[in-house]
């Protein structure tokens, strides 16, 4: 499904975490495309692999983990450039490689879904947000300084000049995932990670800051790619949405089709969980049956065959399905629809 407004592609990607007690398939056998200038929205359960899936790309996989497999390649350069040449495979590159380290941060950026941990505790706002533009231009301080004060301004941080003195915890957290957004955007990075970037903030602090992220990727030009449980955040920032399930992507495809024409098991009891204004009162919202499996202890076949009405006996229990291309930018990898790719 790439094309020449590919940013990211994403090929049979396996990451794996190799521990005492066994492997860990933590992403086995993704496959996506990040367009130039969009939001690609990532959901699934916890533990499917999305946020494993970011780190692979950021190539920030903690031990024991690493990439075994597939490949991630990164387009530079203009709409021209999956045709015609400026890419890199980020899967060649050693972690903290200059190669690697150049595009971390610079070409691609990423904010976390609590800043607390991400900012060191002992060093002022402003000097982390300087020492991200120190370590990817040759400028002194006093010019890294201004440029940190113009980005805390741009992204509505209260002043600046005052903020920038700040320690992590005297901000509020809407002011400190502002901050981190500022620190991830310092480059003008080509891709934005947003790794359930609103979880912790409240409804209102979060309308504020998904405002403030769709107003700078107008600006800025950059591709988002939004990790998120909430299907509500999906609908509102995605042009794009890799569904996930145990490591795998079932299904891949523009939003209004992933809301209007779901094809997956796993999707459509997403959707249906999904609590509706004006339903009446009194009824059980709907449930996906069963637990995600241990990841230690993956099923053979279709990994959501366990809970699946559709099961197909001696079928889905047994093969693992192909990824079928049902449209254009429509993949779903399911056994009921293998025969009409």
């Amino acid at each position: 499904m790439a094309d020449q407004d590919s940013l990211i592609e994403v090929r049979d990607l396996r990451t794996y975490f190799y521990l005492r007690e066994g492997i860990v398939r933590a992403v086995d056998g993704a496959s996506f495309t990040i367009r130039r200038g969009k939001t690609t929205g990532v959901v699934g359960e916890s533990g499917c692999g999305k946020s494993v899936t970011a780190q692979s790309i950021m190539q920030i996989v903690p031990k024991p983990g690493r990439i075994v497999g597939g490949e991630i390649t990164f387009h530079y350069g203009g709409p021209g450039a999956a045709k015609g040449g400026a890419q890199v495979k980020i899967t060649d590159l050693a972690p903290q490689s200059d190669e690697m380290r150049a595009i971390r941060g610079s070409a691609i950026g990423m904010i976390f879904q609590e800043p607390m941990s991400s900012f060191s505790p002992v060093h002022t706002i402003g000097d982390q947000l300087s020492e991200t533009i120190l370590l990817h231009q040759s400028v002194s301080k006093g010019t890294a300084r201004e440029i940190a004060l113009q980005m805390m301004g741009h992204v509505g941080i209260a002043n600046p000049e005052r903020n920038f003195a700040a320690y992590p915890y005297q901000l509020s957290g809407g002011m400190r995932q502002r901050a981190m957004i500022a620190m991830a955007l310092m480059l003008r990075p080509s891709l934005l990670i947003a790794d359930e970037p609103t979880t912790a903030l409240d409804v209102t602090t979060e309308a504020q800051i998904l405002r403030l992220m769709r107003r700078l990727q107008g600006e800025l030009g950059m591709a988002i790619m939004f990790i998120t449980h909430d299907l509500g955040v999906i609908a509102e920032m995605a042009d794009d949405v890799v569904v996930m399930y145990l490591g795998r992507v079932v299904e891949y495809a523009g939003v209004d089709a992933i809301f209007h024409e779901p094809r997956h098991p796993y999707l459509q009891a997403l959707l249906r969980s999904i609590p509706r204004i004006g339903v009446k009162g009194g009824g059980r919202l709907a449930a996906i049956e069963g637990m995600v499996p241990n990841p230690l202890d993956i099923p053979a076949g279709c990994p959501f065959h366990p809970r699946c009405p559709e099961l197909i006996p001696e079928l889905c229990d047994v093969q693992t399905p192909p990824d079928t291309l049902l449209g254009q930018r429509h993949m779903v990898a399911c056994h009921l629809y293998r025969r009409e790719g």
